[in-house]
C-alpha cells in the first residue's frame, strides 16, 4: 500500500502540488500518493486527528492554515517558530513535527541569481505577510550586509523585526514604501513577496523601480504570471530578474526529501509545473 502524503489548504483545487510531487515518486520508485485536501478554516483540527488515524506520512500546509496548524503539532521546529508559520509536517513515528521550507526554498532559488556574495549585499523586502517573514528569517540566518523591509502598514514590519530579533541578532530595519522607493539605490536585492501583480491584477507593480541600481537584482515571489509587470519593468532596464517558480519548486523539493530521504529531479519539477502554467513541453 502506497504511504499516504498530501497537502491541506482552501481552496486547493488548482494546486500543482499534487502533479509534482507524485510524479517524483515515480521517477524515484517510491510507493507514495500525494493528495490535496481542502480543508475548511473550522474543519483543520479534526483534519489533523483524521490524518493521524490514517497515518499519513508527511503533507504540506498552505493558506489559510499555515499559523492555526501549530497548535495542533506535536513539536515544531525552531526555523518554524521563528517564522511563525509551519508549511510541512513530518510524521515521526506518530509524532507530527512541523517545519518551513518556504523561506529557505526561496534562498535557494535566489543564490543562483546573485552576481556577487549574499552576505556582500543589501536586501531589501517589499511586504509584511507570512511570505515576508520566511524570505526575512532565511536571509537574515544565512547573513547579509543589510535587510530592510518596506511595507503600506509599518506596524506589520516592525513585528517582523521584533519577531527576529527575539531568537537572534541581525541588521534589520523597517522603511515605508515611500522611503524604500527614494533609497532603492541602496540595494543589490529587490524582492516582491505581496500578491501585488498576481493574476488577474497583472498591470499593478508593488513599488516603483525608478531609482535602482543598475546591477540590482529584482525578484517576485509570484509565478503565476512567470512573469509579473514588475519584472518586466526590469527586465525593461536591463535588470537581472528572478520568479517566484524557483520557490515553489524548491520549497516542494525540500518537503519532499524530509519526507523519503530522497532528493527528487527539481529541473523535472519545474518543467512540469511551467507546463501547467503555460504550455510548456516537458
Amino acid at each position: 500500500m502506497n504511504k499516504l502524503y498530501g497537502l491541506l489548504g482552501h481552496p486547493v483545487r488548482h494546486s500543482m502540488s499534487p502533479l509534482m510531487h507524485n510524479d517524483a515518486f515515480k521517477q524515484l520508485g517510491l510507493d507514495g500518493y500525494y493528495h490535496a485536501f481542502d480543508v475548511p478554516e473550522d474543519k483543520l483540527k479534526e483534519s489533523i486527528a483524521a490524518l493521524k488515524i490514517l497515518n499519513i506520512s508527511g503533507f504540506n500546509v498552505t493558506i489559510p492554515h499555515k499559523v492555526t496548524i501549530m497548535k495542533y503539532l506535536d513539536d515544531i521546529d525552531e526555523e518554524a517558530v521563528m517564522i511563525g508559520a509551519v508549511n510541512t509536517v513530518v510524521n515521526i513515528e506518530g509524532r507530527l513535527i512541523g517545519y518551513n521550507t518556504d523561506g529557505r526554498g526561496y534562498l535557494t532559488s535566489l543564490l543562483t541569481k546573485l552576481n556577487k556574495p549574499l552576505g556582500n549585499c543589501n536586501v531589501l523586502v517589499v511586504g509584511a505577510g507570512g511570505a515576508a517573514r520566511g524570505v526575512v528569517t532565511a536571509i537574515a540566518n544565512e547573513g547579509v550586509a543589510l535587510l530592510s523591509i518596506a511595507n503600506r502598514t509599518i506596524e506589520k514590519a516592525v513585528e517582523i523585526k521584533k519577531n527576529y530579533l527575539k531568537y537572534r541578532e541581525a541588521k534589520l530595519n523597517v522603511l515605508s514604501l515611500e522611503e524604500a522607493e527614494r533609497n532603492l539605490a541602496l540595494y543589490d536585492v529587490v524582492i516582491n513577496t505581496t500578491s501585488i501583480g498576481m493574476s488577474p491584477n497583472v498591470e499593478e507593480v508593488p513599488i516603483s523601480i525608478g531609482n535602482i541600481k543598475k546591477t540590482a537584482v529584482l525578484s517576485d515571489l509570484i509565478y503565476n504570471p512567470i512573469q509579473t509587470k514588475f519584472l518586466r519593468l526590469g527586465e525593461e532596464k536591463g535588470l537581472l530578474t528572478h520568479n517566484g517558480l524557483g520557490m515553489f519548486v524548491e520549497q516542494g523539493a525540500l518537503a519532499f526529501s524530509m519526507w523519503t530521504q530522497q532528493n527528487p529531479d527539481t529541473d523535472r519539477m519545474t518543467k512540469i509545473v511551467m507546463q501547467q502554467l503555460g504550455g510548456f513541453s516537458c
